[in-house]
């Protein structure tokens, strides 16, 4: 570096730079040359005034700071500090002992000004007072703040997993980059290192205060001893001099001590990062008039009750009473009306911008303009409310809570049309009719409806769109007769539960495992996304609720998946299958119920035969067209045949194509459940009844 090139500003920040790399270097042998060496009187009261004032300093930076990780240097300031202390203790001893037979000022003017200035020379009253000052700062100040750090620390520590957890979620989202990403885990970090050190350094104030006590003990002793044996004096005379010398400086090195353990109980009761200390006092505390109300009519009220000292609470009432009317006269002014400012965009002539993107959302609901009515609480409307329990019990019955449902209204539907959209695509649609209700006709019901015949949206049942004078006489009927609000949230329910799959996104799969990590913290710890990635967890789930398999016992999945990882398993679909056998007995009651014997539906001994040699192999996808035609025809048959038999649809497969012939008849046969032999739990019993491919046994 050329220094005859810097520039005056440029020596001064390399001074200070210099300086500020030297602070804890010098005052760490500042610390031992106290402890070591002799020091004259003068140099006693410098370091004792540099003492002072460093507290003064640290309490100051812990009341304006805004957040515990602005003073992230506190535990090892309070650990110099402590030091400091202590080793100017062992210096005055030193001078006291020595030189404490000359008089009053043989340690120094500042202890001699804290024994006569604070105390008025009496000992006795020193002692009480330091007594008093150890007791604030022992048994209150530094108790609590020792239990405070304790308890932030735990939590701290605690709380890691899911913020990490929370930073990669926004990461994956895109919601932030790499950059913030990196930060964000650093602050996590540093945080959770903050409060450990903390907890510790809260004992350097408890130890501090002990060692105040006994230093005062062993001055006062050896004080007495010294002045007495080796200088002579009398036991008044020695007590004048040596005690009221060693009561300055327990005060000189107390007080100090106390402005520490009050700065350490600021930072560690530090709730909140937006405002510092004194701003949310003064907000919190002093900005309700109907409080400063109340309070001044209290003193008021003491101010007049004969032998109190009427003038000064009667003061104070005054004060509070006009700050009071002061703040509720600012509240009821009227606000400066300030108009918008135009966005920055505005004088760019039209230019496009990242700003004209819209956001697809994930799950949507389009209404027609009649159907506002619907979501309007203002015109009775329900929707809204139909909508947030169609998501809980989603939540309730599927595993997880599926993202928000966004409605908006499009003015290029009908009317009385809605369209239900998932990541950008119509899923369904249908229109409903606010001021009628739908009688939907269960089956079996022939006696005739005056209204508009339709279909159900949700499961394509015949109904029709009725009037209320129709409604009492369709229900004596037997029809089924509910009203617009309850159509559209049945067929966004139904919609819901079809697509469970794609409603599981990143961001749901990590709530999903943060919620569980509450609940379970270690197993959810030790599995995700140690010994399966996050990805890999989103795919088995999803692959579950393709085959409206519900995923609310996560425990078992959990458990199943941390089994087979550690295994060596790592293929989401290998994976599935291993988790829907550990689900089977929730997997068959979701179909069945509670009973023991199943009636399922099997495929003849031959065909079996052909379609284990098709789809058994590595491929999977060697099936002939006529075949697989032929199969799919028959397994919509069957499983018609079955329903309206009021028996659940269920093919029993072996275990090598169940997966594939699950995908091979989703689309014909859309309710028909597809299990493996080892899907079957060890407590029920099969029986036999269609044969895709046969004649029935």
């Amino acid at each position: 570096m050329n220094y005859a090139s810097m520039t005056p500003s440029q020596w001064l920040k390399g001074g200070a730079g210099i300086l500020s790399g030297l602070t804890a270097p010098v005052l760490v042998v500042a610390v031992l040359a106290l402890m070591v060496l002799p020091m004259p009187p003068w140099m006693l009261d410098i370091f004792f005034s540099l003492n002072i004032a460093l507290a003064v300093v640290v309490m100051m930076v812990a009341a304006y700071m805004r957040r515990p990780l602005d003073f992230s240097v506190f535990p090892t300031v309070l650990l110099l500090t402590t030091l400091l202390r202590l080793s100017l203790n062992v210096a005055s001893t030193r001078v006291v002992l020595m030189d404490g037979h000359t008089g009053p000022g043989a340690a120094g003017a500042v202890i001699e000004a804290f024994g006569h200035f604070l105390i008025g020379g009496n000992f006795a009253v020193g002692l009480i007072v330091f007594l008093i000052l150890v007791v604030i700062n022992f048994i209150v100040v530094t108790k609590g703040s020792e239990r405070i750090a304790e308890v932030s620390a735990r939590f701290t520590l605690d709380a890691m997993p899911g913020k990490q957890m929370a930073i990669d979620a926004d990461l994956n989202a895109g919601l932030i980059d790499e950059k913030e990403a990196k930060r964000r885990r650093v602050e996590v970090s540093d945080e959770a290192g903050f409060f450990g050190s903390m907890d510790g350094a809260a004992k350097f104030v408890r130890g501090d205060a002990i060692a105040g006590i006994l230093i005062l003990i062993i001055n006062i002793v050896g004080g007495l001893a010294v002045g007495m044996i080796q200088h002579g004096l009398g036991a008044n005379e020695a007590a004048n001099s040596y005690i009221l010398l060693a009561v300055g400086d327990a005060l000189v090195a107390q007080i100090p001590g106390l402005l520490i353990s009050v700065a350490a109980a600021m930072v560690v009761s530090r709730v909140g990062k937006d405002q510092d200390m004194g701003r949310q006092i003064g907000e919190q505390i002093f900005s309700s008039p109907r409080v400063l109300g109340i309070t001044a009519g209290v003193m008021t009220l003491l101010g007049v009750i004969p032998g109190m000292p009427h003038w000064v609470f009667l003061s104070f009432g005054a004060v509070l009473a006009a700050l009071a009317w002061w703040l509720a006269y600012l509240a009821a002014k009227p606000k400066p009306v300030v108009e918008d400012a135009p966005p920055e965009g505005a004088a760019n002539d039209g230019e496009a911008s990242w700003d004209d993107m819209q956001p697809v959302d994930l799950l949507g609901l389009e209404l027609g303009y009649r159907l506002i009515a619907l979501v309007d609480k203002n015109r009775q409307g329900d929707l809204l409310s139909r909508i947030k329990g169609v998501r809980k019990k989603f939540a309730q019955e599927v595993g997880f809570l599926p993202p928000a449902v966004h409605v908006r209204d499009n003015l290029e539907l009908k009317p009385t049309g809605y369209r239900i959209t998932l990541r950008g695509v119509v899923v369904g649609e249908g229109e409903v009719f606010p001021s009628m209700h739908l009688a939907i006709n269960p089956g079996g019901i022939n006696t005739p409806l005056i209204g508009t015949p339709t279909t159900d949206p949700a499961f394509g049942l015949p109904a029709n769109w009725i009037d209320d004078r129709q409604k009492e006489s369709a229900q004596i009927a037997g029809f089924t007769v509910v009203d617009s609000e309850t159509v559209l949230a049945t067929h966004l329910s139904h919609l819901m539960q079809l697509h469970a799959a794609k409603l599981l996104s990143r961001t749901e799969t990590q709530e999903l495992v943060e919620h569980v990590a509450k609940l379970a913290p270690k197993l959810i710890e030790e599995v995700v996304p140690k010994m399966v990635s996050i990805a890999t967890f989103q795919k088995v789930l999803q692959l579950l609720l393709d085959e409206s398999v519900n995923i609310r016992d996560m425990r078992t999945i959990i458990e199943t998946l941390a089994e087979h990882a550690a295994a060596g398993v790592t293929d989401a679909g290998e994976l599935a299958k291993r988790v829907r056998v550990s689900l089977s007995s929730a997997i068959v009651q979701q179909i069945y119920g509670p009973v023991k014997e199943l009636e399922v539906i099997a495929i003849d001994p031959g065909l079996e035969r052909l379609l284990v040699q098709a789809l058994g192999g590595a491929n999977g996808n060697a099936l002939d067209p006529g075949v697989a035609d032929m199969l799919t025809q028959s397994a919509a048959q069957v499983a018609n045949s079955q329903e309206e038999n009021g028996v659940p649809a269920c093919l029993l497969v072996p275990d090598a194509i169940r997966s594939a012939m699950a995908r091979l008849l989703r689309r014909a046969a859309p309710r028909l459940q597809v299990l493996a032999h080892s899907e079957i739990p060890d407590t029920h019993l099969i029986r036999i009844g269609p044969i895709l491919g046969g004649a029935a046994s």
